[in-house]
């Protein structure tokens, strides 16, 4: 059955993107040199794969290892576990994946309420943890004993004290529904014809992201797929233009995307062909609109916030 006009998921099957996936990568071998794999595609499992790479190496580490839950990816399944299983299973990717963290760089784990009591606790035998920041998603089904789970967790940690977070690339610009003038003037806010609003710090708690969604151009057929804005923060405040990213669980291809609209170099590792075809696929687009939503001006704004951007992305 053809999609809706208006949907733009990006579910292309293997029998109709090989051009896509003959653009990824394998690694069976040590890799003296981190830049011959920069912005590349690496099809493969992580625990094969990453003995092989260049330690201290990467800026950043963006990881969205599976939750624990049986879930199916393509054609494997990932079988939820008892708490201590799931334990040695974080201790095994972050042992993997810790020494090809550079001395100044940064790792953000994502997690659910469950599984983030073990993830921070087990990264913080890794590296020293900066903060947990929680945030609100709009997709979710309803529970009828429980409270609905509407939240998720993404742990900051550090390979050392010195790192580097760009506070001014991360401001959310929100509205000022009570605006307060001194002498006549605005006061820590601005007056737009687009209306009135205030560059604001960000906090842990993130309550401005859109999950994909059938009719985004970002959206694809991965099971759990993550934003771009949600990841483009992380991006601009851990890392600077030309740095490295790593996502050990690249999946459909989201970090490795979202730094290349903001230009960073990438690298991703995912064991499935199906999800390395949606992310070359999107990493192709990506060259032509690098657009991400909710970003506009140098600035985030508030989910749903009307505004006339220019410049650096469009916000819906």
């Amino acid at each position: 059955m053809p999609k809706a006009q208006r949907n733009r998921t990006i579910d292309t099957p293997v029998s109709e993107g090989q051009r896509f996936l003959e653009r990824c990568i394998s690694v069976d071998g040590p890799v003296q040199d981190i830049g011959s794999l920069m912005d590349k595609t690496i099809l493969g499992d992580l625990f094969s794969v990453a003995p092989f790479l260049s330690e201290s190496s990467v800026d950043l580490i963006v990881a969205d290892p599976p939750y624990n839950l049986t879930k199916t990816f393509s054609t494997s399944t990932f079988s939820r576990k008892n708490e201590a299983e799931y334990e040695a299973y974080t201790r095994k990717w972050l042992a993997a994946v810790s020494p090809l963290l550079k001395p100044t760089g940064s790792i953000y784990v994502c997690c659910d309420w469950e599984t983030s009591l073990i993830v921070g606790r087990v990264l913080g035998d890794f590296f020293k943890v900066r903060n947990r920041i929680t945030w609100q998603r709009e997709k979710g089904r309803g529970a009828k004993a429980n409270w609905k789970n509407g939240l998720e967790d993404i742990w900051f940690a550090t390979k050392s004290e010195q790192y580097t977070f760009n506070l001014e690339a991360v401001k959310i610009r929100r509205r000022v529904m009570a605006p307060y003038r001194v002498g006549g003037k605005p006061k820590d806010w601005v007056e737009a014809d687009s209306g009135n609003y205030r560059d604001t710090c960000p906090s842990n708690f993130w309550d401005d992201i859109t999950i994909p969604f059938w009719s985004m151009a970002e959206n694809t057929a991965h099971p759990a797929q993550k934003p771009e804005k949600l990841i483009a923060k992380i991006i601009l405040a851990s890392t600077n233009a030309g740095d490295l990213v790593f996502d050990p669980f690249l999946g459909s291809g989201t970090t490795s995307v979202t730094a290349r609209k903001l230009g960073r170099h990438y690298l991703g590792i995912e064991m499935e062909g199906q999800y390395c075809l949606w992310a070359e696929q999107r990493l192709e687009q990506a060259d032509e609109d690098k657009t991400i939503q909710g970003y506009a001006d140098g600035v985030f704004w508030e989910r749903n916030a009307h505004c006339q951007p220019s410049g650096r992305g469009k916000a819906r």
